[in-house]
């Protein structure tokens, strides 16, 4: 027998209806993968002996979720044709799939239990006629569509009730488990999280299976007792009015199963187990609990923690309440409530009516306005912050420690927080309370059970072994940090941030240290660390500046640099050198990004001034001039880059030496420059002696060596010495993925000038499926138009002209040029160069005229940005001749001269030149074999 969850009562019932009449019977719950295609779950169910029943319901036809168009054709192709096998029984009175009456449905639905068994054994060919006395005698399930026989306070089913059957079926085991005996459940979890509406939605949709279902708010004791002992007149208890009287006769009545064995009780909001337990029936029934308190398990219950909305059930409700709604609207409302039902519902109760964007709805909850956008429902009666302010005023009262605890817990991030880090915070900047709290372990111990006993927090295990975190809900996080008194939060930032400090591994250039700030700049905005006065905490805020630079976080990274910019030049003055070292930082960042312009105003503005202040042989001026020679080759002045950069280098040697890892900063920045003119041997002796120093002074794995093994394989691959480079890339690419993983901005590099090796020796087809997924990866860690990505694109697009789709090449090479002119403007290399490429692509594609035309526009401004001797204009200048070949031998003389000059004659440029002048005439000549162009890391 086959049936969905929802349907047990219906499967139980009708399993005991059979083995009764001796035939045996085996459950299947019918949840088969979304991905799996009907027929193929139905044969699974087909393929062990005897005959297959299924329970068609709401539930059956609906999981998946599956149409019923999709329904009507397997019910046609699957069970009609094999009535021996399949057999079917509707257990709704819902429309079923038109199809189903073309298999014989007997309905159960709307009919007394006598004669809903009487259609069952008729549809499975059995005998109707009635049970020996004594296979009916003993008691078995109800039939379900019987109503209780008594049936009180439950609150009235939410139409809206959505998903939820993992823990709906969870809960339904756990109370069957017990079978006779005496069953007890708490649904436990935080305010808003769903527990009393999943209470109701058991007691609607399972309450056949019992005799007697009796809700009782058991929040208060006095309460409690008048509402259990509001039970004895409907049981026909005979007892006086005296309702102490009534209470023990329903315990009585509940502990031995009369009148009624099937019973289910449900506590709702029992937070405080010791103020009821003792008055909690015994007996062959059920107790549901809910409560924010899990120590219910200290008293005889098994727990459910009741989760969040998955994502899926997170959009199915907001699409309910909110139908104006797009799935992907759904999905981001949902992601940004963390799947809070209450607060979901409440959300789209206000949107559903509102014209408001829902980014802009998400916008006004991050800064606070969320009660001011709810609508609520009647389907949860008390709003949120109304339900938790009830809840923080019992906890001033009773444990007003543990609520500093949970202040304190609002200056790091929402979510979790590990204990480490707020045992941290130093106790003399803390409030009095909250420091002794610190320094006593059962003080602490205790607040930390309060808060748990009443849901605020979840205590969660971490991914290191012993790691323990407290969980803060991001919603409950906002409501408690508004209302934190002002006198409070100057200490409580300054412990957070004293904290974070504390966990400062202090060297952000090592990788192994990058989970660790990965984790702590999460914190660094809610500990408001920019309004700190302590240099420990500055410096914790240039590290993590580092870091986001070092590991990609170029976007997080700028915006925080921007907001402590306006922060520390008011607070400690231009002129301090902790404001110059973060203005070096966020110019960093500023060129990963590409925005050279900036990046080059705010590091010149630095270098002039300090050189004026403390000389040109001041450290933070030279880390101030290299940043502005970066910044000169990101605009494509490489001379002047050049120039500077060796100036720098020179002066390094001499205030700090030849071996400082400084000095070896200075020598890679100048092969840089040298290898953007074009020189590339130059540029591969100065990479050779800068990754020996930096092996032997940092170390082989430090990220500054790693570099200078991309750098010097770049060089030996610029060169032309392909096997050399390939080998040494393979090396270094292995090396990467050890030590900074897969999707560093580094990794990243080293694996598409590896693919570009190969493409090289092996040809475009090789590699076309590394580069794409080299580019997939750096799209989705940098994003489209970064540097990198761009830089990525760019080799891609090449090769998917020799190999790919030729409408994808054209597109990406017509995005890569929009990126290139947007970032760089039309006369930069970048730019002359990407734009030839997609002449290149229309030449390739079919449009000679065009291609040819921007062809040759590539090769003249080429020539005249960086000088006719440099490899890119050789390059251009081959590519001409290769689509105008009655025009190639004269100029093609000189280009090849130049070629033999500037890169040696075995060169493959200098080659594929020579060649040129020896061709035939073009219809007698294959395909050309282009020089693309190339751009580099600057």
């Amino acid at each position: 027998m086959s049936s969905a969850g929802y349907d047990r009562a219906w499967a139980a019932w009708i399993g005991d209806r059979l083995e009764r009449r001796g035939v045996p019977v085996v459950q299947r719950r019918w949840d088969p993968p979304p991905e799996m295609p009907l027929e193929e779950a139905l044969r699974d169910l087909a393929r062990p002996p005897g005959r297959v029943l299924l329970l068609l319901s709401d539930s059956f036809f609906q999981w998946g979720p599956r149409s019923h168009e999709e329904w009507n054709r397997v019910l046609r192709s699957e069970v009609a044709p094999r009535p021996d096998w399949f057999a079917t029984v509707c257990v709704t009175t819902s429309a079923l799939p038109h199809a189903a009456s073309a298999v014989g449905v007997a309905d159960l639905t709307d009919a007394g239990a006598r004669e809903a068994e009487r259609r069952l054994l008729d549809r499975l060919g059995l005998p109707t006629d009635p049970l020996p006395e004594q296979a009916s005698a003993s008691a078995g399930p109800r039939f379900p569509d019987d109503p209780p026989a008594v049936w009180g306070g439950v609150p009235r089913r939410n139409t809206r009730f959505t998903g939820r059957v993992e823990p709906l079926m969870a809960l339904y085991d756990m109370l069957r488990a017990t079978g006779n005996r005496h069953g007890r459940v708490v649904l436990h979890g935080m305010a808003g999280i769903g527990k009393t509406q999943l209470a109701a939605e058991y007691a609607h949709r399972f309450g056949s299976a019992y005799d007697v279902v009796w809700w009782v708010q058991a929040d208060r004791r006095a309460a409690f007792r008048q509402e259990l002992a509001d039970l004895a007149p409907e049981l026909g208890l005979p007892t006086g009015a005296e309702y102490g009287e009534r209470l023990r006769a329903v315990r009585d009545a509940l502990r031995g199963g009369e009148p009624h064995a099937r019973w289910l009780l449900v506590l709702d909001g029992a937070d405080e187990p010791e103020q009821i337990q003792d008055l909690v029936p015994s007996g062959p029934g059920h107790v549901l609990i809910t409560s924010r308190n899990p120590e219910w398990t200290e008293h005889g219950c098994a727990a459910l923690e009741v989760p969040p909305y998955t994502i899926q059930e997170s959009v199915a409700l907001v699409g309910l309440r909110a139908p104006r709604l797009t799935k992907d609207d759904a999905a981001r409302l949902a992601e940004a409530l963390d799947g809070l039902p209450l607060l979901l519902d409440q959300a789209a109760g206000w949107l559903s009516e509102a014209a408001m964007p829902v980014d802009e709805y998400i916008r006004l909850l991050d800064e606070g306005a969320g009660q001011d956008v709810v609508r609520v429902s009647a389907d949860f009666p008390l709003a949120f912050r109304t339900a938790w302010s009830i809840l923080l005023n019992r906890l001033r009262e009773t444990a007003p420690e543990a609520v500093e605890l949970l202040h304190l817990c609002c200056f790091f991030a929402p979510g979790a927080v590990p204990v480490r880090l707020l045992r941290a915070a130093p106790p003399e900047v803390l409030p009095e309370g909250l420091a002794r709290l610190m320094g006593e372990p059962v003080r602490w111990g205790d607040a930390i059970r309060r808060l748990r006993q009443y849901s605020v927090i979840r205590v969660e295990s971490g991914a290191a072994e012993g790691e323990t975190s407290v969980h803060l809900h991001r919603m409950v996080h906002q409501i408690i940090r508004k209302d934190i008194p002002e006198r409070e939060r100057w200490a409580l930032a300054e412990g957070a941030a004293r904290a974070l400090v504390a966990a400062d591994p202090g060297d952000p250039s090592d990788p192994r240290h990058w989970p660790a700030y990965a984790a702590l700049t999460t914190h660094l905005e809610w500990a408001e660390v920019l309004d700190s006065t302590d240099p420990r905490v500055h410096q914790l805020v240039l590290n993590c500046l580092r870091y986001m630079y070092l590991s990609g976080e170029y976007g997080s990274g700028i915006r925080f640099a921007e907001a402590a910019m306006g922060s520390w030049e008011s607070a400690l003055g231009a002129a301090d050198p902790r404001t110059w070292a973060l203005r070096h930082h966020y110019a960093n960042l500023l060129r990963a990004l590409g925005d050279y312009r900036n990046s080059e105003r705010v590091e010149r503005a630095t270098a002039d001034f300090l050189a004026a202040e403390r000389g040109e042989l001041d450290l933070d001026h030279l880390r101030a001039a290299g940043g502005l020679a970066a910044d000169l080759r990101g605009l494509g002045r490489y001379q002047e880059a050049a120039e500077l950069s060796a100036s720098i280098l020179e002066r390094d040697r001499r205030v700090l030496g030849p071996e400082d890892p400084r000095t070896l900063n200075a020598e890679n920045n100048l092969a840089v420059s040298l290898r953007l003119l074009g020189r590339y041997g130059d540029a591969l002796a100065l990479d050779e002696r800068c990754l020996e120093s930096r092996r032997a002074v940092l170390s082989p794995d430090a990220p500054a060596a790693l570099y200078s093994e991309i750098n010097l394989a770049m060089d030996l691959r610029l060169l032309g010495r392909y096997r050399e480079a390939e080998h040494a890339l393979r090396e270094t690419v292995d090396h990467h993925l050890r030590v900074l993983g897969g999707n560093a901005p580094q990794t990243l590099r080293g694996r598409y000038h590896l693919a570009l090796c190969q493409y090289a020796i092996k040809g475009a087809p090789a590699v076309l499926a590394d580069l794409d997924r080299i580019r997939r990866d750096a799209l989705r860690t940098l994003g489209e138009y970064t540097p990198l990505t761009l830089l990525i694109s760019t080799g891609t697009a090449s090769v998917r002209r020799e190999a790919g789709d030729p409408r994808e090449a054209l597109e990406l090479h017509e995005q890569v040029v929009a990126g290139y002119r947007s970032m760089l403007g039309d006369e930069h290399p970048y730019t002359i160069g990407t734009r030839g490429n997609l002449g290149l692509m229309r030449w390739t594609a079919g449009d000679r005229d065009r291609g040819a035309e921007d062809i040759k526009r590539a090769c003249v401004r080429m020539a005249r940005a960086v000088g006719e001797d440099h490899p890119w204009a050789i390059g251009w200048a081959l590519n001409t001749a290769l689509v105008r070949p009655a025009d190639r031998r004269l100029p093609g003389r000189t280009n090849s001269d130049r070629a033999d000059a500037v890169l040696g004659p075995g060169h493959p440029l200098a080659v594929a030149c020579r060649a040129v002048l020896t061709a035939g005439p073009a219809e007698d000549t294959p395909p050309p074999r282009f020089w693309p162009f190339e751009p580099l890391v600057t």
